[in-house]
């Protein structure tokens, strides 16, 4: 029977929506051909469903997504057995709404925000929550609101304002792998939101970086971790052998500082302390993402195109062309306007004239 049949919802039909984005959806490459725990099977209703297409962040370093929403979205899709259709790629202006992740749909148009994300998949009857109990659904509020409030920041701070891990590894990522000329623009447009973000979220719209900030930071970081490592125990899941929403959001925040290797690594050193929650994310990679997982991570992953890629050949060599021509014309541009070159026009001396002018020149 599909898990939806009889109609109920233990939350009675509420969505759990946090002052900041809830960032869950999924994920599908291929045919269900074996339900993992939490996953569903529901074949025979994602054949009559419109077709649902996910647009995220490609992945790396062992990762199926080097983005922390996006790799919310991709394990909630997984654990709940949302049939989507994904496209992982590195130009968010590409997306149908020009941010990642973004989900296209029939009926809604295009939704930008996991939180409104989660909400049509529910809406869907994609719950990966369906089974958890009135005191799990307090305890999955409860933790979602302490990531938010005490690791997101600091694992803001550590990808994107500390300055030796985004000089030598975000930005890096970012500037490969994102094409020319977006890839001297997008990065550092990024990190100025980020920077933007982490001051809303301490409410401090005068915050910089520095070793104070830092401290407190990673303080909060380190309380948050513990309290998830005494929580998860010697448990597959947060809630017994079948992962849920909080499984997707504590995954996405831990899964990057497993795998990505930073110079400044004070937050992995103590999740590496914490073996329960390594060996968790670890397990889900294995389960849940196992083409990713068995990529080498730190390594640069170059995908061949396929049926999933929206860049096909004839596609690359048009936007090669007219990347050269884009930055032809910007250099051209700015050596006018910057008076590096200047364009001159001679106007040819009257013979019959009745007096001498001399040599004219106009300057455009």
């Amino acid at each position: 029977s599909l898990p939806h049949s009889d109609g109920k919802d233990p939350y009675h039909g509420k969505v759990f929506l946090l002052h900041t984005q809830v960032l869950f959806t999924g994920e599908q490459n291929s045919p269900l051909t074996a339900v993992l725990p939490g996953e569903k099977s529901l074949k025979s209703l994602s054949n009559m469903a419109a077709p649902l297409e996910l647009f995220c962040w490609k992945g790396d370093y062992g990762l199926p997504s080097v983005d922390v929403d996006c790799l919310a979205v991709l394990a909630y899709a997984k654990f709940a057995g949302a049939p989507l259709k994904v496209h992982k790629i590195t130009n968010p202006w590409r997306s149908p709404t020009g941010t990642l992740p973004a989900l296209k749909t029939r009926e809604e148009g295009s939704i930008s925000q996991p939180s409104k994300i989660i909400i049509h998949l529910r809406k869907q009857k994609y719950n990966a929550d369906y089974d958890l109990s009135a005191k799990e659904g307090a305890d999955t509020l409860a933790f979602v609101s302490l990531l938010e409030e005490k690791l997101l920041p600091a694992l803001i701070y550590t990808l994107w304002i500390d300055s030796k891990n985004y000089v030598d590894v975000t930005r890096c990522w970012y500037a490969e792998n994102i094409s020319f000329p977006l890839n001297f623009l997008l990065p550092n447009r990024m990190h100025c939101q980020q920077l933007e973000k982490l001051r809303l979220m301490r409410g401090d719209p005068v915050l910089e970086p520095g070793e104070q900030l830092e401290k407190e930071l990673c303080r909060d970081a380190f309380e948050c971790m513990t309290l998830l490592s005494q929580r998860l125990g010697s448990q597959k899941f947060f809630f017994g052998d079948s992962p849920s929403s909080l499984d997707a959001y504590v995954f996405a925040h831990l899964a990057p500082l497993l795998k990505i290797k930073l110079p400044n690594g004070k937050l992995q050193q103590h999740l590496n302390s914490l073996n329960n929650l390594q060996q968790y994310c670890t397990n889900i990679l294995a389960l849940y993402f196992p083409s990713d997982a068995r990529e080498t991570p730190g390594r640069k992953i170059h995908a061949q195109p396929d049926s999933s890629d929206l860049d096909n050949e004839p596609h690359k060599r048009r936007n090669q062309i007219l990347s050269v021509l884009f930055a032809v014309g910007a250099m051209l541009g700015y050596a006018i306007l910057t008076g590096i070159v200047t364009i001159k026009r001679e106007r040819p001396q009257l013979k019959n004239s009745g007096h001498d002018d001399g040599d004219e020149e106009d300057e455009d």
